[in-house]
């Protein structure tokens, strides 16, 4: 679910549209009055409105690439505090939160409680003498960079949202272990029959680049003699899918771990509040800058629609 830019957010009542016309009106702010001279000399914008749309867009666009944690569970819209979500008999669950993880059973629990009380930020700040003589293109570095540290922050929570599953509660029974041996096509078997072992069908292959990089080191993923290679391009370095699973690799998953997941009922990510630029200033220590926001649930409906390897070799052979 990719954020909405500026004008379509918008055009709809909610909380990033609150809060972006209470921000229109804070004119003084270093940062945005900075940013908006410097916008309208370059011929960008002619009023805060634009200013505002123009940095908002840019955070998206640089949020955008990073948040493929949303690609891992499904997203859903709310304007609610609070969800609650039926399981299963006998499905297990996780509510999280902030530094927490509860575990549900759903053989005393017939439902799971989500509040979207989860906040990923980032932020930028500068004293005002610096932002006094900043030009625009270091303004607009500032919001690039913290578009693009908003997205991995995102997609940390959501890693850890997974990384939280008991193992006895994971498809199998267990964590799969990787026998410290390079990511394979046997390895990808294992994940993938863990999942549909428990009559789930996994869509997402979730690893961290080194083990896309052992595939790409795979005979199966680079000879054209093997059905694997066909979605495989050497030329990008990258495995589009692979057994029916769509593959995610990112710097974010722990090296040496792997998921196989069935997105469509594993998890679920209530987005209250999407991409949304903030004012940010310390008074007492004279800085000022900006912070960009998503306010969001999280929670496990079926964890064994979820299989985990580690122990998976942490080097490219």
């Amino acid at each position: 679910m990719k954020p909405k830019l500026f004008e379509s957010l918008m055009a709809n009542e909610g909380e990033s549209r609150q809060l972006y016309e209470k921000l229109k009106e804070n004119t003084a702010h270093p940062f945005l009055k900075r940013y908006l001279d410097k916008g309208v000399r370059e011929g960008f914008f002619s009023d805060m409105t634009g200013a505002l749309g123009k940095m908002h867009d840019t955070l998206v666009e640089y949020a955008w690439p990073e948040l493929i944690g949303r690609s891992m569970i499904k997203v859903k819209p709310t304007t609610e505090a609070m969800e609650r979500f039926p399981l299963d008999e006998g499905a297990v669950a996780y509510e999280y939160a902030e530094g927490a993880v509860t575990r549900l059973s759903g053989k005393k629990k017939g439902t799971v409680d989500v509040s979207t009380n989860i906040l990923a930020e980032a932020s930028d700040e500068w004293t005002r003498e610096y932002l006094e003589d900043a030009t625009w293109n270091v303004l607009d570095n500032v919001v690039e960079n913290v578009g693009s540290a908003l997205g991995q922050n995102e997609t940390e929570k959501i890693i850890g949202l997974y990384g939280a599953i008991a193992a006895g509660d994971l498809a199998g029974g267990a964590v799969l272990a990787g026998g410290n041996a390079v990511l394979s096509w046997a390895k990808l078997l294992e994940l993938h029959q863990a999942v549909r072992g428990e009559n789930w069908r996994p869509t997402v292959l979730a690893v961290n680049e080194m083990q896309l990089h052992q595939l790409l080191n795979d005979d199966k993923f680079i000879h054209a003699q093997y059905l694997p290679s066909g979605q495989t391009d050497l030329e990008q370095g990258a495995v589009t899918s692979v057994l029916g699973m769509k593959v995610l690799p990112s710097t974010l998953m722990p090296n040496g771990t792997a998921y196989a997941i069935d997105t469509r009922v594993a998890a679920i990510m209530l987005l209250r509040r999407d991409v949304t630029a903030e004012d940010w200033e310390d008074v007492k220590n004279g800085e000022y800058g900006i912070r960009a926001t998503t306010r969001f649930g999280l929670g496990v409906l079926r964890a064994n629609a979820v299989a985990k390897m580690t122990g998976i070799k942490t080097t490219l052979t």
